[in-house]
């Protein structure tokens, strides 16, 4: 998917991508489309698939906009980076996004039962935690996806898990701040974290999937393509091995906070986590799976990014939906070699 020429909403780009399968069969998009000013909406299009493969879209219109307050900044607005978890226990289209307000990013819920009407929840809430010696929801956050099953809660309950990415930089709001890590977390670049909702308080009411809680560092920056961050990516896949996490490591970014890290390259790699214990992880690719290669990755809003946000099954095969450059949609086959 490219920017329509002449279309107002989609000047500044289309890029990382949500999906979910429809009602009547058909597998949709859910790019997020940046307007003048990086004013960023979340649109519905259909995927075109031939002889198995996705090949383009079919718009079909906005389904998010950001009308809120707490979406709007001074600066800036915008429902950014949607992922979408069909949570079977729910029976429910799960939407994490990014809504883009006055104190910055911060992560967001809106759920659907047919992908066309969504129902926002609102921002996230993560529970205070004494041993952290913080409180999360002071800090921006990004790259939030929840697991499609429900896991083993730290208190042993069932629990829905979903990874999150805490920014400890505050120079962006208070000049001179710094970066208040909390304790124990002696790296102040941004990692991946998991928290957990209770399952039973979700399937009560569920307006209670935007209360986090038990949050916990899953994965720091460890091989050279993450040298700067990492980041979580489509919703956890499960595998015979556990679950399997694709996730961007960035190297070269120079900028703090959540600014646009121009000069910074990103790609793509994965990490498995342990089915019995998902806070735990069993291994990950010391190099990248993808990574910037074509013109569309190379070139645009932020060149040299691949930015993987979603996965899905077409027949036998899986494909990942990612973002070009910031500017560009584009899909990679999955595949899988024994031995």
């Amino acid at each position: 998917m490219s920017p329509e020429p002449g279309d107002p909403l989609e000047v500044e780009g289309v890029l990382n991508p949500a999906t979910a399968w429809g009602k009547d069969g058909e597998l949709y998009l859910f790019p997020r489309m940046v307007a003048e000013g990086n004013v960023s909406r979340v649109g519905r299009a259909r995927v075109v698939i031939e002889n198995g493969v996705p090949v383009g879209v079919e718009r079909m219109g906005v389904v998010l906009e950001p009308d809120e307050g707490w979406e709007r900044g001074a600066a800036n607005a915008g429902v950014e980076d949607p992922r979408i978890t069909f949570v079977e226990p729910l029976g429910l289209h799960v939407m994490t996004y990014i809504a883009y307000g006055p104190l910055g990013p911060k992560p967001a819920l809106a759920v659907s039962e047919d992908t066309v009407h969504w129902r926002r929840l609102g921002p996230v809430r993560f529970a205070y935690q004494p041993e952290l010696d913080t409180d999360l929801n002071l800090f921006p956050n990004k790259d939030i996806v929840f697991f499609p099953e429900a896991v083993t809660g730290p208190d042993g309950r069932p629990a829905l898990a979903v990874l999150h990415r805490p920014m400890w930089d505050l120079d962006w709001l208070r000049p001179g701040e710094g970066a208040p890590t909390p304790a124990g977390i002696d790296d102040d670049r941004p990692a991946i974290w998991i928290g957990f909702v209770d399952l039973d308080s979700a399937l009560r009411d569920v307006a209670s999937l935007v209360l986090v809680e038990n949050s916990s560092q899953l994965a720091a920056s460890m091989f050279p393509y993450e040298d700067s961050k990492i980041g979580g990516g489509p919703a956890p896949l499960r595998v015979p091995e556990g679950w399997l996490v694709l996730h961007h490591g960035v190297t070269g970014a120079n900028t703090k906070g959540f600014e646009l890290a121009y000069g910074a390259r990103y790609t793509a790699g994965a990490m498995l986590l342990d089915a019995d214990d998902v806070s735990r992880v069993i291994a990950r690719t010391s190099e990248p799976l993808l990574a910037p290669e074509t013109d569309d990755e190379m070139t645009g809003t932020l060149g040299n990014v691949v930015f993987p946000t979603a996965i899905e099954q077409i027949g036998d095969r899986r494909f990942v939906f990612y973002g070009m450059a910031d500017s560009k949609i584009g899909v990679a086959e999955l595949t899988r070699v024994d031995g």
